[in-house]
């Protein structure tokens, strides 16, 4: 499950202090909150892929944690993406440190990798250069 992100790009961060470090970064993140869910493995992976894969503009990194298992790193992100609370999975992109379009679970649940695609390629298209 986490090879499926990671080996097609993703770091995986497994820390808070790998966390601020990404996301203090110039440019554009895409941050995956990973998870054993079958939404995850059915539509929000597959989505992301197909995003980053066919996307004419593509964000600057590619991260992703794992709920459960990565859990500093996970309790670091959620805190970045304060007011919404915690899901997972959830898909994020950050410009320049800050949130700026955001995917949580009762958003992917129900929806099909395609139109999680079509709703990140949106977000790079705005966001990303």
């Amino acid at each position: 499950m986490k090879e499926e992100l990671t080996e097609n790009g993703f770091e995986e961060l497994l820390t808070a202090g790998a966390v601020e470090q990404a996301l203090s970064k110039t440019g554009t993140a895409l941050v995956v909150i990973n998870s054993v869910c079958g939404c995850s493995a059915g539509t929000a992976r597959p989505g992301v892929l197909l995003a980053v894969h066919h996307s004419g503009k593509k964000p600057d990194q590619l991260i992703t944690s794992f709920a459960g298992f990565d859990v500093d790193a996970v309790k670091k992100i959620r805190e970045h993406l304060l007011p919404y609370p915690p899901s997972s999975p959830a898909i994020a992109l950050f410009k320049d440190g800050q949130l700026v379009h955001f995917i949580e679970r009762h958003n992917i649940e129900g929806r099909s990798a395609q139109m999680i695609a079509q709703n990140l390629m949106g977000a790079f298209e705005q966001y990303c250069n």
